[in-house]
């Protein structure tokens, strides 16, 4: 199993940002369903002042830049859900250009 994490930010509009949090406690299933089967076992998505921390728990051979986009391409409803929570979303300060979500390096682990 591989573990990833990556930051992005939320707009500053408290209204959108309560939405969001809304969304995130009723996660449509074709996303829950599309997200799993391209190889994510589990996922937490921590939100503090507006930035947004994400850990992903995946299979062994998960690229996040390869596998991860691929979940868009398994049911409609995964673009539509994509398409909503960019309105709520905006890369951190720094970001790549290609990148949405940015990754993080591990920089310490307790064993």
């Amino acid at each position: 199993m591989n573990c990833f994490s990556m930051c992005l930010d939320l707009k500053n509009a408290p209204e959108a940002i309560e939405k969001y949090i809304h969304y995130h406690k009723n996660v449509w299933p074709e996303v829950e369903s599309a997200l799993k089967e391209v190889g994510i076992i589990s996922m937490r998505i921590f939100h503090t002042k507006g930035r947004l921390f994400m850990v992903m728990e995946t299979k062994d051979d998960f690229s996040p830049e390869i596998d991860f986009p691929k979940y868009l391409e398994i049911h409609h409803k995964c673009k539509e859900w994509d398409r909503l929570m960019q309105n709520f979303q905006q890369k951190i300060p720094g970001a790549k250009e290609s990148d949405w979500w940015s990754s993080m390096d591990l920089v310490y682990h307790l064993k």
